[in-house]
């Protein structure tokens, strides 16, 4: 895989190429199985095999990709009145999340990364209830925080769900939304950052890896119960965001 050179890899060659693979198809199966956890799960991971600069942004296609997968059915029940501040308010600040990424280095980058899916999980676990996260103010608050994070860390989506959870969003309602969402803002965060530089195959490895991914957690759905896979992919996010958390901290 081309990587620059001041973001070393803890695995090279076709070992770290299959690596990345499984933690994409492991990503986009959750995302399939769940409706959430494609970035919760594969980020951390991402992050500490290609560097937080193109694990992020990798994150952010992916992320991107099997939205755009999930709405192929869904489409229809999107809100687009509702989705209209959340996407502005976010559009406003990808940029300042790209460019706050850019300018540190890696372990406080992987301490910081760490920290906001730590914390994003605990809050979407407990249904944290936040008044100031209701109507049109608290979608735009929800936006705008979840824009910086998902450029800055790839987890944009725990804001927009706080945000759900207070909207009094049954999960039907938030599945295609959040689909509808985290198409638009990961195609901001990827056109603010520019595209992973990974060779042809590396690709084709990823491509391969949504696609069987999306099969083999659409096939899950129908023997795991919501909650039970929500759970499995928040305590996966939680135990991901620790151990970068960890590394950064080492790091520094």
């Amino acid at each position: 895989m081309n990587r620059t050179r001041e973001e070393p890899s803890v695995a090279s060659g076709w070992a770290a190429d299959l690596l990345l693979g499984g933690i994409i198809l492991l990503g986009a199966s959750v995302q399939r199985l769940a409706g959430i956890g494609f970035a919760l799960v594969a980020v951390p991971a991402l992050v500490l095999l290609l560097g937080p600069a193109e694990g992020v942004v990798l994150a952010n296609c992916g992320a991107g990709a099997i939205s755009a997968i999930g709405l192929v059915g869904s489409w229809r029940e999107v809100r687009l009145a509702a989705m209209v501040p959340l996407v502005a308010a976010a559009a406003c600040t990808v940029p300042a999340g790209a460019w706050v990424a850019a300018r540190l280095s890696e372990p406080t980058l992987l301490v910081g990364m760490g920290v906001l899916v730590s914390v994003a999980v605990l809050l979407v676990m407990g249904g944290t209830r936040m008044p100031a996260l209701r109507g049109a103010k608290g979608a735009l608050a929800a936006g705008a925080a979840s824009g910086f994070m998902n450029s800055s860390a790839g987890v944009g989506g725990p804001a927009v769900s706080l945000y759900a959870v207070n909207a009094g969003w049954t999960v039907r309602e938030f599945v295609p939304n959040a689909q509808f969402y985290g198409l638009v803002v990961n195609a901001f965060s990827v056109a603010a950052k520019g595209m992973p530089q990974l060779t042809a195959p590396v690709w084709l490895l990823v491509g391969a890896g949504m696609a069987a991914g999306a099969v083999i957690g659409k096939a899950l759905a129908e023997r795991v119960s919501e909650r039970g896979a929500q759970l499995v992919v928040l305590l996966l996010a939680l135990g991901g965001g620790l151990t970068a958390l960890g590394k950064g901290l080492w790091g520094l």
